[in-house]
């Protein structure tokens, strides 16, 4: 491992350096990570050197820019960081932006806001751009665009002989329909070029009010999205912070003019006085605010299911009880784009409301009770089993998003192109 500081331009930190500790930690801090060492590149010829170097030794390539999604699957591997591959470009004429891998989403917003476009961001800003694009990515505009992957039209790669690529549909449709969405375990992306999306107009923001009102909330909340155009995109939140009463909140998002997101999120108007209502015509580059999650590493534990419908008897059981000890439990609303055929790993999103339930495990015990609430709830609710890959826990595997189908063609791109398995994703499709 000592030879690995001189095949590398980047910082490697070996177990024993004083930063090793901190280095190796997932932004999850509930997931323990084992790595034979941590490699920060320097550039994507240094992620190159990293790959030979640690083919040639027998270990494998676990790459994280910030360890969103982490799992702990990484005995035997070097994990590289990608942080300084941070370049960004944007042609707003040809409403194309080539990202590097560790730009962080809200960077990216933040560049093409003034041009009046958008990528397709997710809740939070400082997850990047290319590790949400592996796994699939819900956006705020994915009922207007699809999955993140969708606009995926080309990919830099270094492969599993250390080789620098360019890769899409025309060059490698196997390698290019793997890498988008089916969670990156054949190769290091180092950038990826994505299509843009017109944004003239955004009005959105979080309304809170507390947990008393959450039946009529619910009610308002499955009117708005009965009836939603695919421009609007509508979140309900149960929530339960430390210190503080229960909530329920609507986030929402409309690329429209701010009248017509009025009009359409109109049943808000006859519920009880909110405690807050941040509804606003915003920048593409403030979303992150809307839900306000953590930008700091924390100890989390989360499920997510797919939910056939928001029935009264889903209401009945989202409601029966506090959603303590969970933080929140969030009802995402999908549809439109998302149902409509998407050449990617995960395909089309038939069903037409995603759950993401969070918790805190601060000691054995709550993580106990964290987990029994969330599968308690599960279990009262109409799911598929399926989950979104971006949404897995530590606990699930790539089954649990991927068809049989999908996992036998992702194995047998992973035999044709990483035959050694240099590279380990959180979720990798071959077990």
């Amino acid at each position: 491992m000592d030879a690995l500081r001189s095949a590398v331009r980047g910082r490697v930190l070996l177990p024993g350096d004083p930063e090793f500790d901190a280095a190796r930690r997932p932004w999850n801090l509930a997931v323990e990570q084992p790595v034979e060492a941590v490699v920060e590149a320097a550039d994507a010829d240094d992620v190159a050197a990293l790959v030979r170097h640690a083919r040639a030794a027998g270990l494998g390539v676990a790459t994280q820019p910030n360890g969103h999604g982490a799992t702990g699957r990484t005995g035997g591997a070097i994990l590289l960081r990608t942080r300084r591959l941070d370049a960004l470009e944007i042609d707003p004429a040809a409403r194309r932006a080539r990202v590097g891998a560790g730009v962080a989403s809200g960077r990216l917003q933040a560049a093409v806001a003034p041009h009046g476009l958008t990528g397709l961001p997710g809740s939070s800003p400082v997850v990047s751009v290319a590790g949400v694009a592996l796994g699939g990515g819900l956006s705020w505009f994915g009922r207007a665009h699809g999955w993140v992957a969708d606009s995926v039209t080309a990919l830099e790669i270094v492969d599993a002989d250390g080789r620098r690529r360019r890769v899409a549909a025309d060059t490698d449709p196997d390698l290019f329909w793997a890498l988008r969405g089916g969670g990156g375990d054949v190769a290091v992306v180092t950038s990826l070029e994505l299509a843009l999306h017109p944004a003239p107009h955004l009005y959105g923001g979080r309304v809170l009010w507390s947990a008393e009102h959450a039946s009529e909330v619910m009610d308002a909340y499955r009117r708005i999205t009965a009836a939603a155009p695919d421009a609007l995109t509508a979140w309900l939140d149960l929530l339960h912070f430390p210190g503080a009463d229960p909530m329920v909140a609507v986030d929402a998002t409309y690329l429209g003019p701010a009248d017509e997101a009025r009009d359409l999120l109109r049943p808000l108007d006859g519920l009880p006085r909110p405690l807050s209502d941040g509804r606003a015509v915003m920048p593409v580059s403030e979303l992150g605010a809307i839900t306000a999650e953590p930008t700091d590493p924390g100890a989390g534990r989360s499920r997510a299911e797919l939910l056939t419908a928001l029935d009264d008897g889903a209401v009945k059981a989202l409601l029966a009880d506090p959603v303590a000890p969970l933080l929140s439990v969030q009802i995402r609303h999908l549809e439109g784009a998302f149902a409509r055929p998407s050449d990617s790993p995960h395909g089309p999103l038939t069903e037409p409301y995603a759950l993401y339930m969070f918790g805190i495990p601060s000691d054995p015990a709550t993580a106990e009770a964290v987990a029994a609430k969330q599968a308690a709830l599960a279990g009262q609710l109409p799911t598929t089993g399926r989950k979104p890959y971006t949404f897995l826990n530590p606990e699930e595997t790539a089954a649990n998003a991927f068809t049989p189908e999908t996992l036998t063609r992702l194995r047998g791109i992973k035999t044709n192109h990483d035959p050694h398995n240099v590279f380990r994703s959180n979720f990798p499709a071959t077990p």
